[in-house]
């Protein structure tokens, strides 16, 4: 007898459709499984068959042939447990398929027959919906993931018991609905609770201006300074001045966190914005992201926040030259024998560095490094990588009576306000456009929102001509510019927004270029 039995599978952090099909016939007695397969969906039939044992089913030989069509993209994940078991059971005539028509089948078994959780869940019910389906049965602790993604019933299941109770009565599948509605209710994280506070930061009014700035048009941003100055605190506290996730950044961000296995406890979609801080002796694969069956990297994960690298030369210099395409497309794409994969890479990036190796230089009283080392130390950030950066400020040493002033600093809640302010004029102006951010802008949109005024135009002639920009430097340079003039309200870009916009490349003039 034969059943076909519908399920979702992944393909990088996109679901695509699998038939499991089920045929029981006359033969010598055994399970063969085919269509391409992976270790992990090989050994399905070994705890399929011990949880159906457990589970009360009882066969009798026959050779039984499981395919998962199309048989020629390679199957990965152990998803696929609970299709193939409830085929089983169809095609042996123990329960009626009649119900599973219009639905998707997703899950783990364990042999004593309960389902257990499995990734990727956001992307497999939307596949499910894409293609027309009214309903995916799945583990229950992936319900509340899963309903996240509208017009579609999702159904969660304990066990192979439950689900015959399911395909014997239908009206069960309605109670078991209603019964769990209930968690949808309950809250996720939201807002900025637990995020450090930038009104903990003492001193350092450039950093946290130019840290504003590149929050607020979202733009790369570079702290360098000697060790102890407050780099990494102010970076920390990036995501607390960021405005809130929209109901699809949500959806977006946990898609690829869900793909990851690192959503919160029960399914809870992320609502803060991700804040990735790798160790500079993280691999090119584990940034970009890659593997035989290809998942997301650090830069993905970091899509909607902030990916912050500190120590920044300490990297190697082949995962740091990585980063020049996906900082420019906002995306990683890996080709492959198996085929081509895409994933977001749409971060804003910080970076933190010392100037040398001892980190006191340029203060000749404390720093023994020579000139050479400096110099070598600096070349590991090459100027392709500098010119992807729109920010980059010093971090000055503090004095002692900055460390001691008790006086109340700026909350991130009254910065965060001006810098959704200043995102909801950029969201006015390139409303249409598919743009979002000054960052994201391209030379025609330059042209046409960040004009000059004359004086400003021969000013900023001088400025490129003896600081030796590159084009892409120029245009960076007024991406900024237009992100200063709308933090300040202002419609026209002014002189004191491109120079402080100019001032943001100093450093670089300092430190590599002198």
């Amino acid at each position: 007898m034969y059943c076909k039995v519908n399920s979702a599978g992944l393909r990088g952090i996109d679901g695509y459709s699998v038939s499991v099909e089920v045929d029981v016939g006359e033969g010598l007695p055994g399970v063969t499984m085919v269509g391409v397969l992976s270790s992990e969906v090989k050994e399905a039939q070994d705890r399929v068959r011990t949880a159906l044992k457990n589970s009360g089913y009882h066969f009798r030989p026959g050779k039984v042939t499981v395919n998962l069509s199309p048989a020629d993209i390679r199957k990965g994940g152990t998803g696929f447990d609970f299709p193939i078991a409830v085929g089983m059971l169809c095609a042996y005539g123990i329960l009626d398929a009649g119900i599973l028509d219009d639905a998707v089948l997703l899950g783990e078994l364990g042999l004593n027959g309960e389902l257990k959780p499995i990734r990727g869940i956001l992307s497999l019910v939307s596949r499910a919906r894409e293609d027309g389906r009214r309903r995916c049965f799945l583990p229950g602790e992936n319900v509340q993931e899963g309903r996240a993604i509208e017009g579609i019933q999702v159904i969660g299941v304990r066990s192979l018991r439950q689900m015959a109770e399911f395909m014997e009565d239908a009206g069960k599948i309605t109670k078991a609905a209603s019964e769990t509605e209930g968690e949808d209710a309950e809250e996720d994280e939201t807002g900025w609770d637990g995020c450090p506070d930038f009104a903990q930061v003492q001193g350092q009014i450039l950093m946290k201006r130019a840290t504003e700035v590149a929050a607020a048009g979202r733009h790369n941003l570079l702290y360098i300074g000697p060790a102890g100055t407050g780099k990494t605190m102010i970076a920390e506290r990036i995501p607390a001045i960021m405005p809130s996730c929209t109901q699809e950044e949500c959806l977006n961000i946990s898609r690829v966190y869900s793909i990851c296995g690192l959503l919160p406890g029960r399914g809870k979609l992320m609502r803060r914005r991700p804040f990735r801080s790798p160790h500079h002796s993280v691999t090119a694969t584990a940034l970009t992201g890659g593997g035989r069956n290809p998942i997301p990297g650090e830069m993905s994960l970091a899509s909607g926040g902030v990916l912050f690298l500190d120590e920044f030369p300490e990297f190697s210099k082949h995962v740091i030259e990585m980063m020049r395409q996906p900082l420019e497309s906002r995306k990683v794409v890996l080709s492959r024998v198996s085929g081509r994969y895409e994933f977001p890479a749409d971060f804003m990036l910080v970076a933190a560095m010392n100037p040398c190796e001892c980190g006191y230089y340029p203060d000749r009283s404390r720093c023994r490094c020579s000139e050479q080392q400096v110099r070598r130390y600096l070349g590991r950030i090459s100027k392709p990588i500098l010119d992807r950066i729109d920010i980059c400020v010093e971090a000055a040493p503090m004095s002692f009576e900055e460390l001691k002033n008790n006086s109340p600093q700026e909350t991130s809640a009254q910065i965060r306000r001006r810098v959704e302010l200043a995102r909801e004029i950029q969201a006015e102006r390139f409303k249409g456009t598919g743009l979002c951010f000054n960052s994201e802008m391209k030379e025609d949109h330059i042209r046409r929102y960040c004009g000059l005024k004359k004086s400003d135009e021969q000013f900023f002639q001088k400025v490129y001509e003896n600081m030796n920009l590159s084009a892409r430097a120029y245009g960076r340079i007024l991406k900024v510019s237009r992100t200063i003039a709308d933090l300040a309200g202002k419609e026209q870009i002014d002189h004191e927004h491109l120079c402080e916009a100019v001032g943001y490349r100093s450093p670089e003039e300092k430190y590599w270029n002198s």
